[in-house]
């Protein structure tokens, strides 16, 4: 049997090794005795003081956001080791004297509350102390939790911050003394404590927790079957099957990394049973995963994000992420379609695919999930509809034995919701720094109007301008993003690289809505983790595939060829994200840009009816974002080109022996 049949089944074990490998927040210790039942109380503690506060209202601003970090910072210590290949089963000195620091430096604001806020002036020398030992805290727990990568921006922003007259050119400013940034940081609202720990704080740890007890009901696997149940027959069905799954466990999910290898160790080796080449195999996997964190309703927490960010409401966020993520999963599900078309692959067979009534039986499962559709689009806030989701998923879980969320799996959701926000957390608090030090620079607007004059200097129109504009934008989004959580991601791409959008409505008089600037650098932001060289997801598939993780980046970022092209489209058109535009409007947006998907997937697999000569895959590439681009005249052509495209394919079809055959033959 050659290896593309083999089945490689992967254990549990095998799931952790590549997680803790490819994914920062899942490198804990593995605590035993007095100590892994400590960490368990202070773990239900978080969580419990995190729904308490969104029962009876939150505290303060700064308590609240203290106390979180608080509890946040003392688990990551005593969970995440300093370095990766040290013992896990114990916790070293120096990581309790961390987390007594991390006790000590945010219980002084509840502590010393009535002082501080009524303090007029600089800090005194206690509190810069004080200010500076959190502000390495966040910076070690960011790097152990998080990862590198936005440890060392923050750092260097840092730098910027305190050696501003040393800056050449444009970066130059006047600079911040040591006291000053440390003020900054901790003792007001525009650093550590800024409004990314604010949402941390508030709806990102609910939603997290709703998570947390949607999966002690067994909706992740109930995912799993739904998908096989609709998908797992239909022509190359396991590939289907991963988009599928990966869609519905992204809006639960808030890291593609974690996605792939938990859904992937399922659909991998299904992929490869039925034929799909390996490095094709963990792209599919990959590249779908990455998509669930632009799935509406969650959006990889980043949603919740931008409602601050943008100032818009949730429900026009989620509304505008819509159509986008209907068009990056047909793309991927086209092109896994025409790829088992050109290679022969066939659906699961049917003793391999579960019972359909068994499987519905249990879709009241996903009641909780358009349960909270319903409140948001209700109006309730974020915060009430996340307690009243968690709420909903414990009453829907009494329907059957089987799903039951009995005591001991309400402690555990408990306990897992606030594991994962650990992550969250600390990268919210890291990314405060770079917020701040962007706030008391304007480093933001100046790298905006830098690469706005960069652009403006090689082209030679106003468009040209516009579209270079966004092609750099683009880059160092994906450049940002790279090896950052989803909500780091967002924080970090729209702290440096959004302003560069929003400098073009100045500068050439154009009109780009704000909400489509803050998609366009998180959806680029996103593709980092299938974009080589740094392609986390891409990377975590092939350990499940063993597959080469570079040519199964490719292969991802090539699936995802809709997120790469969309962006750009919604920017320069916001139709697609249904902010202007009739009904009418929207839908032929929506039909156009579907039909264009169809024609790109083609080129990108080179099949459609039949195999694609290299004249008609440029052909059915320039159709394809012809019809993309929701304008009149472009629209038109596109459909005429697109046309004669179909009836020439569907007159010279290949037979299922691959020769070309005729409507007459």
């Amino acid at each position: 049997m050659s290896e593309e049949k083999q089945v490689n089944k992967v254990t549990e074990e095998e799931q952790r090794k590549l997680l803790e490998k490819y994914d920062a927040e899942s490198n804990t210790r593995n605590l035993k005795g007095i100590m892994a039942k400590a960490v368990f109380v202070i773990l239900i503690a978080f969580s419990l003081f995190q729904i308490y506060t969104g029962v009876f209202g939150q505290y303060t601003a700064y308590l609240q956001r203290t106390v979180h970090l608080g509890f946040a910072l003392v688990l990551i210590f005593l969970l995440f080791p300093a370095i990766r290949k040290k013992k896990k089963d114990q916790i070293p000195w120096y990581d309790y004297l961390l987390a007594l620091l991390a006790i000590v430096v945010c219980a002084y604001w509840p502590v010393y509350y009535d002082t501080l806020v009524q303090q007029i002036g600089g800090i005194n020398q206690v509190q810069m102390i004080i200010g500076g030992i959190a502000t390495l805290l966040v910076l070690e727990a960011a790097r152990r939790a998080v990862g590198l990568p936005i440890t060392i921006i923050s750092m260097l922003f840092l730098l910027y911050a305190l050696f501003g007259p040393q800056m050449p050119g444009m970066l130059i400013h006047r600079g911040l003394s040591l006291d000053q940034l440390i003020e900054s940081m901790f003792f007001t609202t525009e650093g550590i404590l800024g409004t990314p720990l604010q949402v941390s704080s508030t709806y990102i740890f609910l939603f997290l927790l709703f998570g947390a007890f949607l999966v002690q009901t067994g909706v992740g696997q109930y995912f799993n079957d739904l998908a096989i149940a609709i998908a797992g027959k239909r022509t190359g069905g396991p590939a289907k099957v991963a988009i599928f799954s990966s869609a519905l466990n992204g809006t639960i999910s808030g890291s593609s990394v974690a996605n792939t290898v938990t859904t992937g160790s399922y659909t991998i080796p299904m992929m490869k049973k039925l034929g799909y080449r390996k490095n094709f195999a963990g792209a599919v996997e990959a590249a779908s995963s990455t998509g669930g964190q632009i799935m509406p309703p969650i959006m990889g927490a980043a949603a919740f994000l931008m409602i601050e960010f943008a100032g818009e409401s949730y429900w026009n966020i989620a509304k505008a992420a819509i159509i986008p993520a209907i068009l990056y999963f047909a793309g991927i599900w086209i092109m896994t379609h025409l790829e088992a078309k050109r290679t022969g692959l066939h659906g699961l067979k049917d003793e391999e695919l579960p019972k359909k009534k068994e499987v519905f039986k249990k879709i009241h499962l996903l009641l909780p999930i358009l349960a909270i559709v319903l409140f948001l689009f209700q109006g309730m806030s974020v915060e009430r509809a996340a307690l009243y989701g968690i709420l909903a998923t414990i009453i829907v879980s009494l329907f059957r034995k089987d799903t039951r969320i009995t005591p001991r799996k309400f402690v555990e959701a408990l306990r897992q919701g606030a594991r994962t926000a650990l992550g969250v957390a600390a990268a919210t608090a890291c990314a405060g720094i770079i917020v701040g030090v962007v706030t008391k620079t304007g480093l933001g607007l100046k790298l905006g109007n830098g690469l706005v004059d960069i652009a403006g200097s090689i082209s030679f129109s106003t468009e040209s301008q516009l579209l270079l504009t966004l092609f750099f934008t683009m880059i160092a989004s994906i450049i940002l993003g790279m090896g950052s959580p989803t909500t780091a991601n967002y924080i970090i791409t729209s702290t440096i690289a959004l302003p560069a959008i929003l400098a073009l409505n100045d500068s050439l008089e154009v009109a780009i809505p704000v909400l489509a600037a803050h998609m366009f650098v998180f959806y680029f932001g996103i593709l980092a983790d299938i974009t080589p060289p740094v392609a986390l997801a891409a990377f975590a598939a092939t350990g499940i595939s063993g597959g080469e993780p570079i040519r199964t980046g490719f292969n991802a970022a090539k699936l995802a060829i809709a997120a790469f092209i969309i962006p750009y489209m919604f920017v320069l058109n916001p139709t697609l994200l249904m902010i202007e535009g009739s009904y009418l409007d929207i839908g032929w947006a929506l039909i156009s840009a579907m039909l264009g998907m169809l024609v790109i997937g083609a080129c990108m697999i080179g099949f459609w009816y039949r195999k694609l000569h290299w004249t008609e895959r440029i052909i059915t590439l320039l159709t394809g974002l012809m019809l993309m681009y929701p304008e009149g005249y472009s629209d038109i052509i596109g459909l005429g080109v697109f046309l004669i495209l179909f009836v020439i394919q569907f007159l010279t079809r290949a037979d299922k022996k691959g020769k070309l055959q005729h409507a007459n033959a």
